[in-house]
Order: structure tokens, then sequence, then C-alpha cells
């Protein structure tokens, strides 16, 4: 249920700031929204799977809060981030 380790890598090149970057809020809201899509998928397949739901749901928190947390710091990279990934708000 994980991604793989190359379409990792892919998305931290595409939201990296600079070479090597791995922790800035966009390539960590990337990564999530990566793995909640492929979580999400696996879900709508098994709906009686409450312990990917609740991980689920975690990770969705998490996104929030650096999402948030991007929006005070760097509106403008917040709005790049919404809009590359289609994310609503």
């Amino acid at each position: 249920m994980s991604i793989s380790k190359e379409k990792k890598q892919e998305i931290m090149k595409a939201f990296q700031r600079k070479q090597g970057d791995t922790g800035s809020p966009e390539v960590q809201i990337a990564v999530l929204t990566a793995q909640i899509n492929n979580i999400s998928e696996h879900i709508k397949l098994n709906q009686k799977d409450f312990h990917c739901r609740r991980g689920l749901l975690k990770q969705v928190s998490r996104r929030r809060s650096l999402l948030d947390y991007l929006k005070k710091q760097n509106p403008e990279s917040y709005q790049n981030v919404i809009k590359s990934l289609g994310l609503r708000r």
C-alpha cells in the first residue's frame, strides 16, 4: 500500500526547493498526497479494513496541518502546491 521508492523520488524531485531537499513542507505534502491516494484506492476495494482507514485519517490530518503551516509561512508556495496537486481549498 505504500508508494514505490522510484515514485517517491520522482515526487521529491518535482517539489524540492534545492538539490537533496526531502524535508520541506512542499515535499512532505506531495508525498503524503501520493500515499493518501494509494490508500484511498485500497479502502475502496476493502471497505472493512479499519486499520488502514485509521492510518488514512492520520495522514490526512498530518497533511492538513502541513498545509496550514505552509499557508502561514509562504502563501505563494501554498497556492502553487494546491494547484499542482489538485487539492481543493
